[in-house]
């Protein structure tokens, strides 16, 4: 399969974009692991749930003695660059995805792709570890399309509403889309949540893409030459 030049570069302004999101989303995370349900929460607040790590802020209970450099205030400026970024290689992604038929063509799955059979064989194989066969190499079969959809248009934009949804400006302009979520405070751990599947799914990304041979499906992403494999125009 030949990536076109389009889906490689924003392939990797997306990879970079996440990791200096996942990044500063720690930093964030660290200054107050602490997740509520509603429109506010704070210290005072009961916590939903609370993620077993030391703060960067005295101020916030976490049940350990000692407190970590505070590096809130850079993480943010990242973070919300970095979504700006993320945004921006999105859109042109999906402009040219339906321009050329990307979508339709490469990743939405064909009838005998979603059959009860299918399926199983390609978790069963996925759960054995099996390695993939030459034309699996090189596409995909049908739980990874209905997977990739899922993550290109349900997962992605959940992400970015909840986040655009912590935001004063966006609160503001759009407060029912706001309150569609639970509040700013429900948001903000719905966005933990969506991050954690995020981060999941890159795992098994990473996982799958070393499986079908690390080093070529590299290069093919950054050169979009795949080898003895014939591309297709």
């Amino acid at each position: 399969m030949r990536h076109t030049a389009t889906v490689r570069i924003t392939h990797w302004i997306t990879a970079f974009s996440v990791a200096a999101l996942l990044l500063s989303g720690v930093e964030i995370l660290i200054s107050h692991p602490r997740f509520y349900w509603g429109e506010t929460g704070n210290v005072m607040d009961t916590p939903l749930f609370s993620l077993p790590i030391p703060s960067s802020r005295s101020t916030v209970p976490t049940g350990f003695s000692y407190v970590l450099p505070d590096q809130n205030g850079w993480s943010r400026s990242l973070h919300f660059q970095s979504a700006w970024l993320l945004l921006l290689a999105g859109g042109v992604y999906l402009a040219a995805g339906l321009r050329t038929r990307h979508f339709r063509d490469r990743l939405w799955p064909t009838r005998s792709d979603t059959t009860w059979r299918v399926m199983r064989s390609a978790i069963s194989k996925s759960l054995r570890r099996a390695s993939p066969s030459e034309r699996e190499e090189w596409s995909y079969n049908g739980l990874q399309r209905m997977t990739y959809l899922g993550v290109i248009f349900v997962l992605f934009p959940m992400v970015v509403w909840t986040g655009l949804a912590m935001s004063d400006a966006f609160a503001a302009v759009s407060p029912g889309l706001v309150s569609a979520l639970g509040g700013r405070q429900s948001a903000r751990t719905l966005h933990f949540v969506l991050t954690v599947l995020l981060c999941a799914f890159l795992l098994v990304h990473v996982a799958m893409v070393y499986r079908a041979g690390f080093v070529r499906r590299v290069r093919a992403m950054i050169t979009g030459q795949t080898g003895s494999h014939k591309e297709k125009p």
